[in-house]
Parts: C-alpha cells; structure tokens; sequence
C-alpha cells in the first residue's frame, strides 16, 4: 500500500486594502491593476498637510485577466440580483456636475488649475 505524504502549507494573508482609484494598463504580455488609496493626514504639530497614497499592484496574464473579468460580471450580476441595480451615488453625481461647471468656468478665464485631491 502507498504511503500518504503530508503537505505542510503556510499561507500569508496580505492586510486588508480600501482603494479609492484604480488604474489598468497593459504590455503584450500582462495586465497591471494599479489599486491607490490616497488618504490625507493632518497633524496638528505640522504646518502642513500630508497625502498618503499606498499602492496595491497585481499583475495577470491576458487569460487570467480575461477569466478575472467572467468571475467579476457574474458576482456583480448575482450582487445585483439580490441587492439591485448598481448605481452612481448621488453625492458622485452632484460632484461632476460641480466639477463640469468649475472647468467651464477655467475655460473661460483661460487659467489651468492644478489637481485637487479633496473636490
């Protein structure tokens, strides 16, 4: 009779990660998802405000990536079947609205704004 071999396996589970943009981009031979959390940190001893921006970057295979799609349209199918439709938040809405107006009114006066992180 053979003998049963024991595997020994030590998994190490990564910390949990919020992200707020995500980013995608490929080479002809992988995807790379970029995963950002950006999070300002304000200290009151410092005159100034900090931006931390954390990184989560998984790379796949362009089949990997395509079976990644197929498992996320059916859980967010199954999701909305159980939830509802997934919709933008108005606050979101209300936001690009703001937003669309704020660039027309930089178009207007010709002067270019530089990023802003906080609205």
């Amino acid at each position: 009779m053979a003998e049963k071999q024991k595997i020994n396996m030590s998994i190490m589970d990564g910390d949990a990660f919020f992200s707020h943009e995500t980013s995608i981009n490929f080479s002809p031979t992988q995807f790379i998802f970029d995963f950002r959390c950006i999070t300002p940190r304000i200290d009151a001893r410092s005159p100034t405000a900090t931006i931390a921006l954390r990184h989560n970057v998984i790379m796949m295979e362009p089949y990997h990536a395509k079976q990644f799609l197929n498992v996320l349209l059916k859980v967010i199918k199954k999701y909305e079947s159980e939830f509802g439709k997934i919709e933008k938040p108005d606050s979101i809405k209300k936001f690009e609205k703001k937003k669309k107006t704020r660039i027309k009114q930089t178009n207007e006066n010709k002067t270019i704004k530089s990023p802003n992180y906080f609205g």
